[in-house]
């Protein structure tokens, strides 16, 4: 994404949570709040149509399973989309996960063609990012959460495709897969879901309320009832969960509600993959901060709580792919505020070129997800998957 691009989503992300009241801004709004009644009206049509079976979706003779959520990004989709794989993969499931590689760099047309003219139904295959065992592409191509994916997951393939039919089916055929995992995949209706999992946000669970593109919601609130079961990801057990529950479940009576935090584990080198440290290193450690995720402000959060102390920090727009020059420039700041390490993100890390340069180590913590209550909610969606 180019960087007049990175900073008209600046500037709209900025418009709809009122940190713009120019004149001029408030003439946008109303203009995005009427495209948005007509979003809506085009979002809610096409489920009737589904829901009607004049589209029909495709059941393709494996189980498929949905971890998405309403709002864009945020709600820290990844870190469950992995739990949920590793849980099948020890009950004895063979899986695959399915994800649409967003923003990913599209693979070169003549190896495009060549795919296509091996292939024996002259198709173009999906992107394969892992096959479970080999880690066969890297993160521009594969993207940064299929990538991230497939670096953590043993024996669980990777598959990315716009069509996730297409590479359900390719999983299917090339890997004997039985369970399919659509990572983003609330709003796929093409493909037929045996259970939805839906994820929201407990610090900010849907914005404005209002739908894109006057607020951050895919789809309107109503539409929870689609899910089976609803993770409160980022809860701190605080008193407002009690009515966040109460709201969601007027939304919906039949879904089980699943608490969960986001809990770092341990730091890990961004160019010596394997080198870890403890979180007590970064006790009364000057930190310099680089991310460029939808909520930095959690991330900077867990580095104050783990006793470090943030002297300089910078935030680029969601899935920037960071330049050798923005790093070096980075580096170069974080000294001259006599920082003792610069400290990103797992998904930023893998955004990252290589710098030839050792006078300060640069690390990403490792966060995964921790399940604060409804633990035996986990357990029997885990076991009700692996018995369907």
């Amino acid at each position: 994404m180019g960087k007049h691009s990175e900073n008209f989503e600046q500037y709209f992300l900025q418009l709809i949570v009122g940190k713009r009241q120019r004149i001029r801004d408030k003439i946008f709004l109303v203009i995005l709040f009427i495209a948005s009644r007509f979003y809506r009206m085009a979002i809610q049509f096409r489920i009737w149509m589904y829901d009607k079976r004049v589209i029909r979706n495709r059941s393709i003779g494996c189980l498929v399973v949905s971890v998405g959520n309403l709002s864009c990004g945020g709600t820290g989709k990844t870190p469950v989309v992995e739990v949920f794989a590793k849980s099948l993969r020890q009950k004895g499931r063979k899986v695959a996960i399915l994800s649409r590689g967003y923003r990913s760099k599209k693979i070169p047309f003549l190896k495009k063609m060549s795919q296509k003219f091996n292939s024996e139904k002259m198709e173009i295959p999906p992107k394969i990012v892992s096959d479970g065992t080999n880690l066969l592409l890297d993160s521009k191509y594969a993207g940064d959460e299929p990538y991230m994916l497939a670096t953590n997951l043993k024996d669980v393939a990777v598959i990315v495709d716009k069509d996730r039919v297409k590479s359900g089916l390719y999983a299917i055929d090339k890997f004997e897969t039985d369970t399919l995992i659509l990572d983003d995949g609330f709003q796929y209706l093409d493909l037929k879901s045996h259970i939805n999992i839906v994820l929201v946000d407990s610090t900010d669970p849907f914005g404005n309320h209002h739908v894109l593109p006057r607020g951050i919601l895919r789809e309107p609130i109503k539409n929870l009832r689609r899910a089976d079961y609803i993770f409160l990801t980022k809860s701190n057990g605080g008193s407002h969960l009690k009515h966040l529950k109460k709201f969601l479940s007027k939304h919906n009576r039949h879904a089980e509600i699943i608490e969960c935090c986001h809990k770092p584990r341990y730091l890990e080198k961004v160019y010596e993959r394997g080198e870890r440290e403890d979180l007590k290193f970064l006790q009364k450690k000057k930190i310099a901060a680089i991310s460029a995720i939808a909520c930095p402000e959690s991330f900077e959060a867990f580095l104050g709580q783990l006793g470090g102390e943030i002297v300089h920090s910078i935030h680029y727009a969601d899935h920037h792919r960071f330049t050798e020059q923005e790093l070096i420039d980075f580096v170069n700041d974080a000294k001259a505020a006599k920082a003792d390490i610069i400290v990103t993100t797992e998904k930023d890390a893998v955004r990252m070129p290589r710098l030839n340069r050792y006078d300060i180590e640069s690390y990403f913590l490792r966060v995964e997800i921790d399940i604060l209550s409804g633990r035996e909610n986990f357990d029997q969606c885990i076991e009700r998957i692996c018995f369907l």
